[in-house]
Parts: C-alpha cells; structure tokens; sequence
C-alpha cells in the first residue's frame, strides 16, 4: 500500500494517471503447483492499520500494470527481475489506451518458470481506501515521499545518454518540468527533502519540485480533483 501510494503520488507530479487497484495474486509454477497470495476480499484490521490484501498500480493511458512489491512473495524473488511492469493484456483482449480494467478482470505475467495471475478484487478503492483514516493521516507521507521520487527520476532523465529522449515523452507537465529545471544544481535540506536551486527574483531559491513554478499552460499534477459539472451528474 505505501509503494503503490509513493508511486501514484510520483508519477502524478509528472503528469502521468494512475489508479491503484485491489487485486489477488496466483503465482504458478511449470510443475502446475500454485500458491495464492492476496484476497478477493481486502480489508484493514480492527484498528484500520493493517491492509489484509494486495495491491497494484495501473497506468490506464499507457496499457501497463506496476506490482512494486511482487518480490515479497517468494517464489518470484527466485526468479529476479525486481519490481513487474506488465502490460495490461487479459485473457481475452487488449486494453484500450485510457479504459479503467473492470472488477474480475485478470492479468497474467510469465517471469522465468512462474506465470503470475492477477485477478482484480470486486470491492473497488472507493469501497476500502477512499476515506480510509489511515490513509487520510499518512497522506502528506505518501505525496511527499512521491514528490522526492518523482525529483529522483528527473536527475536520471537529465543524464546526457537519456535526456533526448526524454524530451519527447508524451507527457507536457514532464517536459515542462525538464525546462524548468535543466542543469540547475540539486541538493538535499535537513528534512531529507530534494531541492533543485533556480534564479529567482531575489536571487538563487532552493525549490521542491512541487514548488517550481511552471507555464499557465503545464497539466496539473495528478490526483486532479473532479469538475463540479462532473460531479453534478452523478448526483442522484
């Protein structure tokens, strides 16, 4: 749950959609035997502090899962490979670019000698982490700690090897984001938080990424909220 919130947090600051997804997990071997993990009934414990579940992340615009702690399961942390980025196929058909995946729907992954089967729960995140305290109090943590990453990456993207490329991903906010910060120096303050230092109009200031000031134009980060007219029409 931390790794999926961290995440969605990190690439939201880019300008990337995701949504987090309630799922179980059946890890099969090529000797049929099969071990479960998750449940197609999460939930949190007496005191609300601790998941019972499994959780993902699904980038609907690009077709493509993220399990970040697939490795806690043993038999896949034999095979290596670290954290899955999968595409979102079904067992029946492909994903449409955008398209929320449906409850029941099912995503298979083969990884050296298992197959992974993922099978999304039918209680959505509305029903068990939407207004979940827990997640309410740690809020602040996850985006901070996404907002961190999410600065990490864009030091990597600056690297002369990648820049080229990535200045042609198809995200604005991204790109606009490269602009902004070009070889500008980066530190980090006493609270462990990443800071690129930009010329300001009293001089040199030491900025967070979700500081930095960009085009009127540039998307907003994600989660966006809901337009009012929106939520007009789901109103009973």
């Amino acid at each position: 749950m931390d790794s999926c919130l961290t995440l969605k947090y990190a690439y939201g600051q880019l300008g990337i959609r995701s949504e987090l997804a309630l799922t179980d997990l059946i890890v099969r071997e090529t000797n049929g035997n099969s071990v479960l993990h998750g449940t197609s009934e999460p939930s949190w414990n007496d005191d609300g502090t601790v998941f019972n579940g499994h959780c993902i992340l699904l980038l609907p615009d690009s077709g493509r899962h993220i399990d970040a702690t697939v490795e806690q399961f043993e038999k896949v942390r034999e095979q290596g490979g670290g954290p899955l980025v999968g595409r979102s196929v079904t067992s029946s058909e492909a994903i449409q670019p955008g398209q929320l995946l449906p409850p029941g729907t099912r995503l298979a992954v083969q990884r050296g000698e298992i197959v992974m089967m993922y099978t999304l729960s039918h209680l959505s995140v509305a029903d068990v982490i939407d207004g979940q305290p827990w997640i309410i109090q740690h809020a602040h943590r996850h985006h901070r700690a996404g907002v961190n990453l999410a600065s990490l990456l864009l030091q990597a993207l600056r690297m002369p090897e990648v820049i080229g490329r990535a200045r042609q991903a198809p995200h604005p906010r991204l790109r606009a984001l490269l602009r902004a910060i070009g070889e500008a120096p980066q530190h980090v303050d006493d609270n462990r938080d990443l800071r690129f230092v930009l010329p300001g109009p009293n001089g040199p200031q030491s900025l967070r990424l979700d500081e930095i000031p960009l085009p009127p134009t540039t998307p907003a980060p994600y989660p966006r909220p809901i337009p009012a007219r929106a939520l007009d029409a789901t109103s009973p």
